[in-house]
């Protein structure tokens, strides 16, 4: 979103049931939202080349490969605009560390990429990211893009294409055991979730398994704001085997059970939320250790309050609100974020688009 600018398959008691075996009520009335005052990190995203609008967030996890500039907990964050602030142009990620310090490139792709918040990392020692390039920031030159698969020293290894099931790559979230993981992918072009199962060894290429449409139906519209939207945000919980999808256009967070080893089309699933006080367009959405479900708000669908602008919700998979916070005054500010838990704490990290800048709170657990 150029911010610069202001402006069923099963039952919903089933749902609930399952949602409930997740944690303890103890566990669950720990909110996220809204994070410590201060955040222990304040980040510029904007490289020597002025890549701005960040897009995806990404922590690199647990036992991540060494012998590179990856270390675990590092952030990785996406840039969809490039210096002159063009949309789907921008070719950089960049790497914040949690000892501080200014953000570096990670990686530098050729111009006019377009890195979507389609961005996720491996623990086999790979970066994913997703790219859909315009040629001058509007709809009518969008492409169907693609994702790119990078190694841990920031060297683009090969790029993963398909014309119907990546059209359009918005975002992703992983699920990795051993040498195997779950890649699933939303497409903003055709309103689509696709299942990538990928084997990535430490020292190989990954390959593709097996590419499978799981889910679709999530409403897709050009905007003057944000270019396009239509799916977005994915939180795949492993336990329950449910996949929830954050449908910006729909205005509604889905969820698709089954979804780890779906062989076909589920459709998109059970609304579990939708709320007009505090929805505004569903972008970036993450599972938190709690149990809840955490989106920002692009503020692509209609926003009647100006009070309610640029907002992080926190709510569960009941569907329950429980908290919000403004990450920016300024319209469509939120976008990309993620949640670790590490040493004790839970980390959380989103981007403010307005600023360029990556902010991240920790607090106990």
């Amino acid at each position: 979103m150029k911010t610069k600018i202001l402006y069923s398959v099963l039952g919903m008691g089933l749902l609930i049931s399952l949602a409930s075996l997740a944690l303890s009520e103890g566990e669950r009335d720990k909110p996220i939202i809204p994070p410590p005052k201060t955040p222990i990190l304040s980040v510029s995203t904007v490289p020597s080349t002025g890549d701005q609008n960040p897009y995806g967030v990404a922590f690199v996890p647990k036992g991540f490969p060494k012998g590179g500039p990856l270390n675990a907990d590092d952030i990785l964050v996406s840039n969809f605009n490039d210096g002159m602030n063009v949309q789907g142009t921008g070719s950089t990620i960049m790497q914040i560390k949690q000892s501080g310090g200014p953000a570096s490139v990670f990686f530098q792709g050729q111009p006019g990429l377009g890195l979507t918040t389609a961005l996720g990392v491996l623990k086999s020692g790979f970066v994913i990211v997703g790219s859909v390039p315009t040629t001058d920031g509007k709809c009518d030159t969008i492409q169907q893009g693609a994702l790119l698969i990078i190694d841990r020293h920031g060297n683009l290894v090969t790029t993963l294409s398909d014309n119907k099931l990546l059209n359009g790559p918005w975002d992703l979230t992983i699920h990795q055991v051993g040498n195997h993981a779950k890649v699933f992918v939303s497409n903003v072009l055709s309103g689509t979730v696709t299942r990538i199962n990928l084997k990535a060894k430490e020292n190989g290429t990954p390959v593709v398994e097996s590419m499978t449409q799981i889910a679709s139906g999530y409403s897709t519209a050009c905007n003057a704001a944000a270019v396009v939207v239509g799916p977005t945000g994915l939180a795949y919980d492993a336990r329950k085997d449910i996949l929830y999808v954050a449908s910006t256009d729909d205005n509604e967070i889905f969820a698709v059970p089954g979804a780890g080893d779906a062989d076909s089309d589920h459709g998109p699933g059970t609304v579990i939320y939708q709320d007009n006080e505090h929805l505004f367009g569903p972008l970036a959405l993450a599972l938190a250790p709690n149990g809840d479900l955490i989106t920002s708000n692009g503020d692509a669908i209609n926003n009647p309050s100006p009070s309610q602008v640029s907002l992080i919700v926190e709510f569960t998979p009941t569907g329950q609100f429980v908290g919000q916070f403004q990450i920016d005054p300024v319209l469509g500010s939120a976008f990309g974020l993620a949640v670790e838990r590490s040493r004790g704490r839970i980390l959380f990290a989103a981007v403010d688009d307005n600023f360029s800048v990556l902010d991240e709170w920790a607090e106990q657990e």
